[in-house]
Formats: C-alpha cells, sequence, structure tokens
C-alpha cells in the first residue's frame, strides 16, 4: 500500500535533486572565495556550505544556504578575532535566529580552533543582547561554554576550551 502521493514524492525527490546540483555549484564558487570546511544538512533535507575566511587576526566561519545560488555573500556567520596564539574572541554572531545556523558555525569554528592549537575561545555579552539573554544562555550551554553574568550592568562573558 503505497502511503505517499506519487506526486509528493516525485516533488520531494526534485527538490533533492535540485538541493544537490545547487549544492555542488555553490562550493565551486565558494571554494574561490573562500576555504571551504564542509557542508551539513539541517531542516528536512537542505543543505549548507560552511566555509572559513582566516587572515591570522581574524577568523569568519561563514555559513551559505543552497536555497539560492551563492552571490557572494555569507548567510551566517561567526567572526571572531585572535587575541593571542591560544585565545579567540568571538565579536559577533550575525544572521536569522532559531535555524540551527548558530549551532552548525560553532562545532565549525570550535574543530577550526582546536585544529589550530588555540585553548580559548571567549566573547562577550553585551548590553545590546540582554533582549535574547534567555536565548543566548541556552546557545552557549549547549555548546559547552561557561557563562559569567552581571545582571546589574547588564553584561557577561562567555569562555570555553574547544578541545572539549
Amino acid at each position: 500500500m503505497l502511503l505517499t502521493k506519487p506526486s509528493s514524492l516525485e516533488e520531494k525527490i526534485e527538490d533533492m535533486e535540485f538541493q544537490f546540483y545547487r549544492l555542488q555549484d555553490n562550493l565551486k564558487k565558494i571554494a574561490k572565495q573562500w576555504k571551504v570546511l564542509g557542508f551539513e544538512e539541517y531542516q528536512d533535507h537542505k543543505w549548507v556550505v560552511v566555509s572559513v575566511v582566516d587572515d591570522a587576526n581574524v577568523c569568519k566561519i561563514m555559513l551559505n544556504t543552497c536555497e539560492q545560488s551563492f552571490l557572494g555573500h555569507w548567510d551566517f556567520t561567526i567572526q571572531a578575532q585572535y587575541l593571542n596564539d591560544y585565545t579567540i574572541h568571538i565579536g559577533d554572531i550575525i544572521g536569522q535566529p532559531n535555524k540551527g545556523f548558530g549551532s552548525i558555525c560553532m562545532r565549525y569554528l570550535k574543530e577550526y580552533a582546536s585544529s589550530k592549537n588555540i585553548q580559548i575561545i571567549e566573547g562577550d555579552i553585551a548590553k545590546r543582547d540582554w533582549g535574547h539573554l534567555d536565548r543566548l544562555t541556552h546557545f552557549y550551554k549547549k555548546h559547552q561554554f561557561q557563562i559569567e553574568l552581571d545582571n546589574e550592568n547588564k553584561q557577561g562573558k562567555i569562555i570555553c576550551n574547544p578541545h572539549l
């Protein structure tokens, strides 16, 4: 007994084929600009490409979806700066929240930092972040960060060892 309408199944197959063609095309284009670290599946057979640009001062982990053609810019990024040979500081996380992109990029940042022998990933929680503090603390705890909050001054610090 067929539980799925043939047209629905055909649409899913066509969509997956399209995603793979787009993934292949985007990988080629992104690799011309940045170092590709990998690609990941997220949300019901959709794909993203993860890349990095690193000039030994600033490191950006960037994510591009394969829902559209690569147009020369990222869809999500974690931007960090090297403080010394063993510490990297997250300066900003930019992109649409609640799609899983932050978690994908954070995993890649931790792997990349570990490969560079970085011992500490740190960052600040600023006053501008206080409106979504619950979401941020959940995110950082999920990725094994220690969090220190100063509720009175609406600021905080995050820190983790990428090797854990």
